[in-house]
């Protein structure tokens, strides 16, 4: 058996996502005031005592949803439901029994499956001792909590592995397994309706994440383990991003804080854009924070079932995105159908190839002796009446590859000699699909007086490789 699944069930707005969030000790599930923030399953694997399970989040049961996604949020529910091995019950310790928790009861009761009653919010000793009135909704271990106030939270697991079923001999390998650290963290990101979500049930080969044609159905970043080849990757769902000044509530703006952050702890990202659609200011904004990030990235052209219809190319959608995104033109370029997950494995390649690239180190002797043949070629032009120099350079950092170039005045090489210096890296170093960081430091000592990299002289001194 795998690591055991505790859903977390309830009415709406009774706290399971601040639960979720509580017993994982991070920010895991978006929490607003909102009704019906939560809408796909989120999990999250914790170890408790000597135990791993998974922790697994879901949509409030009995939810009137605005964009009329019942329907998936209930198959959502249930499917949590159907493949846990305990069930946490969540009700509001503040407003009492409600007829929706009576109705969550009456769907519980019957399952036979190991069950848990938390009754949150219990803020103060008092709500403690009102507590034990909700056990007239189903007769299982209670735990009063409260998460504003950290109440509780180690006889909450407690009495989790008490109800929890017995582990079975492979579980901990299980769970360590979870918990490790996998292969490839791929971003998803992009605009509303792109396709990302669809992309990444047909890399799941499950409905993990609702899909719809309403705008903005995904408002949580929301991680998707899968495998592929033997090899465990997380599949990054983020919300589709819209104007700023269209962002109209709490949750569409922690909505573009998440796909944000998602860029920053991201191993490759993939930019999504609709071969039915002109690039956005959207998909521009997404694009700076990428750049921003340095983060490996592959543009990605998805519904391309569609554009072979209207006779589009895929040189001609190339060329498009390099005209746009000049910043990004050494990022490759994939074209996918998510619906059928067409070019699914290639593109999963392709980012596994990039990561790849940005984890190549390259020795101080190599560098230094590219860096010598490109000052050669076209010396840095003078500035200030002053002549630019460097005296060496060297690799630092991996992901993104960090060169640092030791010179006289920082100030006196030209943005454009630096970028001609950058497409010497990207031509001659193995990094000619990812971001590059070219740091120019002044050296502080015998900074006229120690023979520079762009100065011919038999006493130069470079390690060799």
């Amino acid at each position: 058996m795998p690591v055991p699944r505790v859903a977390i069930v309830g009415r709406p707005n009774v706290g399971k996502s601040s639960l979720l969030n509580w017993l994982a000790r991070r920010r895991v599930s978006v929490v607003d005031p909102t009704a019906g923030v939560t809408r796909d399953r989120v999990t999250f694997v914790i170890q408790a005592g000597e135990r791993y399970v998974e922790l697994v989040d879901t949509g409030g049961i009995g939810l009137y949803d605005t964009d009329q996604l019942e329907d998936q949020i209930e198959r959502q529910i249930q499917v949590g439901i159907d493949e846990a091995q305990l069930l946490m019950f969540v009700v509001d310790g503040q407003q009492g029994i409600t007829p929706m928790d009576r109705e969550v009861a009456r769907r519980l009761r019957p399952l036979k499956k190991p069950t848990m009653l938390v009754v949150n919010k219990c803020d103060s000793p008092r709500t403690d001792q009102e507590a034990p009135a909700f056990l007239e909704l189903i007769d299982v271990p209670l735990v009063a909590t409260s998460v504003i106030g950290h109440r509780h939270r180690s006889e909450l697991l407690a009495t989790l592995l008490e109800v929890l079923p017995p582990a079975d001999p492979d579980e901990a390998d299980c769970g360590q397994g979870m918990t490790a650290d996998p292969e490839l963290k791929l971003a998803m990101v992009g605009r509303r309706n792109v396709g990302k979500s669809t992309f990444i049930n047909a890399l799941a080969e499950d409905e993990r994440v609702i899909t719809s044609e309403v705008p903005g159905t995904t408002r949580d970043s929301i991680d998707v383990r899968f495998e592929m080849d033997g090899r465990s990757f997380v599949a990054i769902d983020t919300p589709g991003v819209r104007k700023r000044k269209s962002i109209a509530t709490d949750i569409e703006f922690y909505g573009l804080v998440r796909s944000q952050r998602s860029i920053r702890r991201a191993d490759v990202v993939l930019m999504f854009f609709d071969s039915q659609e002109t690039i956005s200011r959207v998909d521009k904004q997404l694009v700076e924070s990428i750049v921003e990030s340095h983060t490996p990235c592959v543009l990605v052209v998805n519904k391309w079932d569609l554009a072979l219809k209207a006779e589009m190319t895929m040189a001609r959608w190339s060329e498009y995105l390099i005209t746009t995104f000049s910043m990004l033109r050494f990022a490759p370029v994939a074209f996918v159908t998510a619906e059928t997950g067409h070019n699914a494995r290639k593109l999963i390649n392709l980012a596994q190839s990039v990561f790849k690239q940005a984890g190549e180190r390259v020795s101080t002797g190599r560098l230094n002796r590219i860096v010598r043949a490109a000052v050669a070629a076209n010396q840095p032009p003078r500035r200030k009446n002053r002549q630019p120099k460097i005296y060496y350079a060297t690799q630092v950092d991996i992901c993104p590859p960090t060169i640092v170039l030791k010179c006289n005045h920082p100030q006196l090489f030209s943005p454009s000699w630096t970028r001609y210096l950058l497409g010497v890296f990207r031509e001659e170093l193995p990094f000619r699909e990812v971001p590059i960081k070219i740091l120019m430091r002044a050296r502080q000592q015998d900074e006229e007086t120690t023979p520079a990299l762009n100065e011919r002289s038999e006493t130069d001194s470079v390690e060799s490789d």
